[in-house]
């Protein structure tokens, strides 16, 4: 995995796919990635990669700290 820093929205949905997660579904405004009954958003494609503050928040959200990021 990349350095804890800016990622492409590919490869964070490829990672989270290595952490357990399935998806990404369609919601209403956002797409959304399960692991049983945790929910991760994640932002809609745009140009630009995912931003370290961002990332930080979906990891959060996920449950996933630094240590186990870098391992996936």
């Amino acid at each position: 995995m990349p350095p804890y820093g800016p990622i492409s929205r590919r490869d964070l949905i490829a990672a989270l796919r290595r952490a357990g997660f399935e998806g990404p579904w369609p919601s209403s405004k956002h797409q959304y990635m399960l692991r049983h009954s945790q929910r991760v958003t994640l932002p809609n494609p745009h140009r630009g990669d995912v931003g370290t503050n961002l990332l930080a928040k979906i990891l959060r959200q996920a449950a996933i700290d630094r240590e186990q990021w870098n391992k996936l």
